[in-house]
């Protein structure tokens, strides 16, 4: 509650918070963290702004009503998809990583560029043009986008 209403960048340093889990369980699991487990916080930690100043774009009104400083409120609709676009790039770079780490084989890569020239062009669309409609858009593929990247991991692990 203290860190939202305390910088704009609450999104980005709850997102390291959001991405703690997978750590939790791959050290449950293995007895350790290793790079998979790395790559799937920074996975999470990228999504994460994209995601969440999406919506914050569709319900600016009702932050500045409650006094939370969200990114779309203290520096506005530019700078707000200007950051998404720089997020949503380094995240279909991450995406990639378990592939060039070994990790991962090809389906996963192809499911991983996919999906993240979806989400990218989304980025893009918003920022081009950024109406509550493609506010929209990014934040609900946002979700489908992360549901179909993890099962793309566990098919391609499963091959």
């Amino acid at each position: 509650r203290w860190l939202k209403r305390s910088t704009p960048q609450n999104i980005v340093i709850g997102g390291a918070a959001g991405a703690i889990p997978p750590l939790v369980g791959w050290a449950a699991a293995t007895g350790n963290v290793t790079v998979p487990a790395l790559l799937l916080f920074a996975i999470i930690f990228f999504w994460t702004p994209p995601h969440f100043w999406a919506l914050a774009l569709l319900i600016r009104r009702d932050y500045e009503a409650a006094g939370v400083p969200m990114l779309p409120v203290v520096r506005g609709e530019r700078e707000t998809t200007k950051q998404i676009v720089l997020y949503s790039g380094v995240l279909v770079a991450v995406t990639a990583s378990p592939f060039l780490w070994g990790t991962l084989g090809l389906p996963y890569l192809v499911a991983a560029l996919v999906l993240g020239a979806a989400f990218f062009a989304l980025a893009l669309g918003l920022r081009r043009d950024p109406t509550p409609r493609r506010a929209a858009l990014l934040f609900h593929f946002s979700l489908l986008y992360l549901a179909l990247l993890f099962a793309a991991m566990a098919v391609d692990a499963a091959l």
